[in-house]
């Protein structure tokens, strides 16, 4: 969360939009299996009210992020996607919403840092061939 969030939840004490779903999605990503509610509830910071992460769980499985299995009288919950897919899923649709994605493009490689320029031309774990070593990587 960058500054200008951080005092804007201080002053109104609301949370950011989309911060509590964001969240919760990563409580789901950080557990080694599915959570139920309750489960869900007591991961997260703060004091929110078990009524809260329900609502916000059945609003994240409307939208098909998480999917959810019959446990006992309720739901244990998951992510649809790992965070991985999910990002480059976000990061896709910020691209296809701009209006010139070939200045997007050009700005987003112009300021990686020379580790995330290796990892986007090589893929990871592979040198990237001298031909597509940037000036700053040589």
């Amino acid at each position: 969360m960058d500054r200008s969030d951080e005092g804007a939840r201080q002053a109104s004490g609301r949370r950011a939009r989309g911060e509590l779903e964001s969240d919760v999605l990563a409580t789901l990503w950080a557990a080694r299996g599915p959570l139920t509610a309750r489960e869900t509830q007591e991961r997260l910071p703060g004091d929110l009210a078990y009524t809260t992460v329900m609502t916000i769980l059945s609003r994240l499985h409307d939208k098909g992020m998480v999917v959810r299995h019959r446990e006992g009288r309720g739901y244990a919950y998951e992510p649809a996607r790992d965070e991985a897919s999910h990002t480059a899923q976000r990061m896709h649709s910020l691209l296809e919403g701009g209006s010139d994605r070939e200045a997007v493009l050009a700005r987003f490689v112009s300021e990686l840092s020379a580790q995330d320029e290796h990892l986007l031309l090589s893929g990871p774990g592979e040198p990237p061939a001298e031909s597509e070593r940037s000036p700053r990587n040589r």
